[in-house]
């Protein structure tokens, strides 16, 4: 397949850092004092940093790729030596990618002869043992509050007492412009696509929409970028495969924009995936339900 990823130019880039925190993804990091692309999967190609490289080091490249594969990418790493690849590691168990920092962990240790480390240091580095020896490693992940998190509800009680109602939300972030559709937790997950304003109006709305769906959000009428959101759910329904998918919008007119991003995205999308539309009266109330 064709994929946009991040390239740098290390003769450019004088390693300011302007780029960082504009990574939605974090995938991007200043190791030895210049940008590195610490993570291919966390890259959705879409270039939020280029604007903020002072010195032009930031480009998109289209290449020809095949599907994402973890022992590729680390063996290219070991190249940058030992902090770039430890970024990575750490990268990956931050944002909850286990499956890859498995395959990532079983190459390292085959291969354990070529590595410019030992595997007593990666487990020191993973497993929060010794971990000042490691303080150079990256330079920090850009905003912490987008990192992608997954967690488990399965262990919430049925019944909560008056009051207190328990999230049914598994997934973080929500928000359309910050989330990375290749995260794992999007693979062949039934999708909630909600505006803004639907979890607000409708009182019961962590129970009937959310629970046993993976959630973004956003508003067709004030977000900016729109063009980048039908990308974002093509690349959801053509990459992660997602299951179904289910819109949940509010009865005034500038909230069917928001459907009218899905269609777009499922006539570009390769699959044919089912999409349901739910529409929430300013009252909290279901106005209708329907498959478009």
């Amino acid at each position: 397949m064709i994929r946009e990823i991040v390239k740098i130019d290390e003769e450019l880039c004088n390693g300011c850092g302007d780029c960082v925190p504009n990574c939605h993804e974090g995938a991007l990091q200043i190791i030895d004092g210049k940008a590195r692309l610490i993570s291919e999967l966390m890259c959705d190609g879409l270039g939020a940093c280029l604007g903020h490289c002072p010195q032009g080091a930031i480009t998109i490249e289209n290449r020809e790729a095949d599907e994402y594969d973890e022992e590729v990418v680390i063996s290219q790493m070991i190249k940058s030596g030992k902090a770039t690849v430890f970024a990575h590691l750490k990268h990956l168990q931050e944002h909850g990618e286990t499956g890859f920092l498995n395959e990532a962990l079983t190459y390292i240790k085959a291969n354990r002869d070529l590595m410019p480390f030992k595997i007593s240091e990666v487990h020191e580095l993973l497993h929060g043992e010794k971990e000042h020896k490691h303080e150079a490693v990256g330079a920090g992940c850009g905003c912490a509050g987008s990192a992608p998190q997954s967690f488990n509800v399965a262990g919430l009680k049925m019944a909560s007492p008056a009051g207190e109602v328990p999230s049914q939300l598994t997934q973080w972030p929500v928000q359309l412009h910050l989330i990375n559709p290749s995260a794992s937790y999007f693979h062949g997950a039934d999708l909630l696509v909600a505006a803004d304003c639907a979890g607000f109006a409708y009182g019961n709305f962590h129970n009937d929409f959310i629970k046993g769906r993976k959630m973004i959000i956003a508003c067709p009428k004030l977000d900016q970028g729109k063009d980048i959101y039908v990308q974002k759910l093509v690349k959801l329904i053509d990459e992660s495969r997602v299951n179904t998918i289910t819109v949940v919008i509010m009865e005034v007119p500038c909230c069917g924009g928001l459907s009218q991003m899905v269609q777009m995205a499922t006539h570009a999308a390769s699959r044919k995936v089912p999409v349901k539309e739910v529409v929430i009266s300013i009252r909290g109330e279901v106005l209708a339900e329907e498959w478009v």
